[in-house]
């Protein structure tokens, strides 16, 4: 008699209806124990999900009461019920888990989803294994597949612990990492950037110590390591100076604050709002949409001009040229005047209007404004200055000069 042949003789048995109340009771209870332990924790925590049995809790509770509740009627009867329950919550357990931790390290990773969707098929074929009663088989069959290297001989077995090892390591460092910046930085550290640093630095190093427990766990030879260490510190004072550079700069921008998220910065003549900053690259977002990835080198041997650090106000020059026969006293008055009628524009500091050149093409005046704001933009606000300064012009009878070509207009 197989295993399946025993398994349907063992479900035709008067006796799986306690085993079937048993096993609801058990979903119930736990059910019951995450509502109650839950409250107020639904959709912020990876023990409880979004839903409350939404979680890992959910799970692993139940297969706690499960597994004991068949140790317990293992005493008199089978549990063929029983036996299947345990592999399906095993899986679920491990697919809750992955989603979750995958979720909060990751939000907006399709990268994670597919991960997801990965271990999920992978969880329920072992369980499917495991019901069956083909585990075994399977795996003596990967231990009987062996891969040479050299005079080392590995087999695929060995190959596939190592793999579900270290990824069970890199989740639960992830989780403690995650857990770590949401109740410890948040609270600790106020500035979006020196958290940001911290918590990137918390996360390799983490990720560095799961691996070599990993590593350990499995027998691997972490001596080799020393190797490694030396052939990439080579690589990293010939090949990689530039990487290596924009790293060590990307640590000092975030530790000294002199750039921050939401800062609104000009480099390199592009100007933008800091979107993120990375430990390689700044992201710079334009009012236009356009996304520049800055190499945090540049940001520390090259000028920037960061326009958020003193105050949300720029000085900014519109140049007209107008007639000779025009007052110079009546054309300052209509610049000003203008001036302050265009959106943004600050009436203190006063705009100033300056007759900046006396030619034969004309009078050649400036004029100067400070507007805020400088983020939303600087376009929209020369433009209405330009219309408003135009109609009060026109509106006087002011003939408009003809810039010389000599004449460079800068604005």
């Amino acid at each position: 008699m197989n295993d399946w042949q025993e398994l349907w003789l063992d479900l035709q048995s008067p006796a799986i209806a306690l085993e079937l109340a048993g096993l609801v009771a058990c979903l119930v209870l736990a059910a019951w124990a995450c509502r109650a332990l839950g409250r107020g924790f639904a959709g912020h925590s990876i023990w409880f999900g979004r839903r409350i049995v939404d979680g890992v809790l959910f799970p692993t509770l139940s297969l706690v009461l499960v597994f004991a509740l068949k140790l317990g009627l293992l005493k008199f009867q089978h549990v063929p019920v029983l036996k299947v329950a345990v592999p399906v919550l095993m899986s679920l357990v491990v697919i809750r888990l992955i989603a979750r931790v995958l979720a909060l390290a990751f939000p907006a990773s399709h990268g994670a989803r597919a991960i997801e969707r990965g271990v999920s098929w992978l969880a329920w074929g072992v369980a499917v294994l495991w019901i069956t009663g083909w585990m075994a088989p399977v795996l003596d069959e990967l231990e009987a597949i062996q891969i040479t290297w050299g005079k080392t001989h590995i087999t695929l077995l060995h190959v596939l612990q190592v793999l579900t090892t270290s990824s069970l390591v890199l989740v639960v460092t992830l989780w403690i990492s995650a857990a770590l910046e949401e109740r410890v930085l948040r609270r600790a550290v106020s500035d979006l950037s020196m958290r940001r640093v911290l918590a990137n630095a918390l996360r390799a190093l983490l990720l560095l110590l799961g691996a070599l427990f990993a590593l350990s766990t499995l027998g691997v030879d972490l001596t080799a390591l020393s190797v490694l260490g030396g052939a990439l510190g080579v690589g990293l004072g010939f090949g990689l100076q530039k990487l290596a550079a924009n790293y060590v700069s990307g640590f000092v921008i975030l530790l000294e604050r002199s750039l921050r998220i939401g800062d609104y910065v000009r480099v390199d003549g592009f100007e933008g709002t800091v979107a993120d900053i990375k430990t390689r690259y700044t992201l710079l977002r334009a009012n236009n949409g356009i996304e520049a990835v800055v190499p945090n080198e540049l940001l520390i041997t090259q000028r920037v001009d960061n326009l958020s650090l003193e105050n949300s106000r720029m000085l900014l020059s519109c140049q007209f040229w107008v007639g000779l026969d025009a007052h110079v006293e009546q054309v300052q008055t209509l610049l000003v005047q203008a001036a302050l009628t265009a959106p943004r524009v600050l009436s203190e500091p006063a705009p100033v209007a300056l007759l900046s050149e006396v030619a034969p093409q004309g009078l050649h005046f400036s004029l100067n404004f400070w507007m805020d704001d400088p983020a939303s933009g600087q376009a929209p606000v020369r433009s209405g200055v330009n219309l408003a300064a135009l109609a009060a012009l026109r509106g006087a009878g002011i003939a408009l000069g003809q810039a010389p070509h000599e004449v460079v207009m800068r604005h």
